[in-house]
């Protein structure tokens, strides 16, 4: 892993827009993504044979969070992320994205670990590389409009205050709330 990667991980997280807030954490960092900066689109196929698009999913929060099965911070995130899913159904969408993985060993992985997010195989990588994803996990903030705002590379609790403070600004002001 090169320096700058490694520092990244390490170091605070940055200002991703108005919509997601600084936060300061050892373990990740939050990416701006370019207002002119287009988000790949594409069909999506999780592993149930169920279709994904972002236009389909406009009016939720999406999160795209990208993991492996050798990477252990990905794995220790996942919980999070399941729980964070299924608390928040009504205004949000997790699907996990798995790097370069067969489908045995995917299955292997969500048997033991009683996963029931969506999970999308990215055979080749090409859906990592359109979404210019390097660093494991890392999670891609889509806001209820379909704009990308940001990713978060590296594994927090989503679950928690510090993932609240990254997706609840990607909901309209009045749907907002407090845990």
């Amino acid at each position: 892993m090169r320096r700058r990667q490694v520092l990244g991980l390490l170091g605070a997280a940055s200002l991703v827009s108005a919509a997601v807030p600084a936060t300061a954490n050892s373990g990740y960092d939050v990416q701006p993504w370019g207002p002119k900066q287009a988000a790949p689109v594409g069909d999506l196929v999780d592993l149930e044979g169920q279709h994904w698009s972002l236009p389909a999913l406009r009016g939720r929060v999406v999160l795209l969070n990208f993991w492996a099965g050798w990477c252990e911070p990905c794995r220790a995130e996942m919980p999070a992320l399941q729980t964070l899913a299924a608390r928040e159904s009504e205004r949000m969408v997790v699907l996990a994205i798995n790097l370069k993985e067969s489908f045995d060993a995917i299955a292997r992985f969500v048997q033991s670990t009683g996963l029931v997010l969506p999970v999308v195989r990215d055979v080749q990588g090409d859906i990592a590389k359109a979404w210019g994803i390097r660093i494991y996990p890392s999670t891609v903030l889509i806001d209820t409009e379909g704009l990308v705002r940001g990713v978060v590379r590296g594994a927090l609790d989503w679950a928690g205050p510090e993932g609240d403070r990254l997706w609840q600004p990607l909901l309209p002001p009045q749907r907002a709330r407090k845990r």
